[in-house]
């Protein structure tokens, strides 16, 4: 990728961004808003396009490889349980069930992918009248579970951990309120 002094750009696996202020050679010096002054090579920038379309809703990078991720049709991340007359669905929200591969992406990036995924399964379910869902989102640290609890707050739901002996302590259960109308 070709930068010129003045573009303005961000850094990939990095939450920062800023305008090349100079090119010395393989460096680029980068200046973000509060007026710091990075160094880096062209292989760690990104140019920041005016046109984003859908990848604005994760951030404003103009990078062809998540565009490309974005439009990657997801493998079918949910099934549907059925025990004594009650439908659950199963989300797994394993970043490597929902993209063939991370090349390229950051924790946000996969972060905002597997929320929107979350979100899109737990109003699919709401508008289906599926009482239960299990998202399935593993220990680790546990960012996305508590950005999880974060976005069920916002919905008619009841959640808890799911079952320990079937899922472990990796995932929770959300009952979905049904309206009586």
């Amino acid at each position: 990728m070709h930068f010129e002094v003045g573009n303005k750009v961000a850094v990939l696996d990095d939450v920062v961004k800023g305008v090349i202020t100079e090119i010395r050679g393989e460096q680029i010096l980068v200046s973000t808003a509060d007026g710091m002054i990075f160094s880096y090579t062209a292989s760690d920038l990104v140019k920041i396009g005016v046109d984003q379309n859908e990848l604005s809703k994760y951030s404003d990078i103009d990078n062809q490889l998540l565009t490309d991720k974005l439009r990657e049709k997801p493998k079918s991340t949910s099934k549907f349980l059925k025990s004594k007359k009650e439908i659950t669905l199963e989300v797994d929200l394993h970043i490597n069930q929902l993209v063939k591969s991370t090349k390229g992406m950051d924790n946000y990036d996969m972060l905002n992918l597997q929320m929107d995924t979350a979100r899109r399964k737990l109003e699919y379910a709401i508008q289906k009248k599926i009482s239960k869902i299990v998202f399935i989102h593993g220990v680790g640290e546990g960012v996305l579970r508590t950005e999880l609890q974060y976005l069920f707050q916002k919905y008619p739901v009841k959640f808890y951990d799911a079952s320990y002996q079937k899922y472990g302590l990796g995932a929770t259960e959300v009952y979905i309120f049904q309206n009586p109308n």
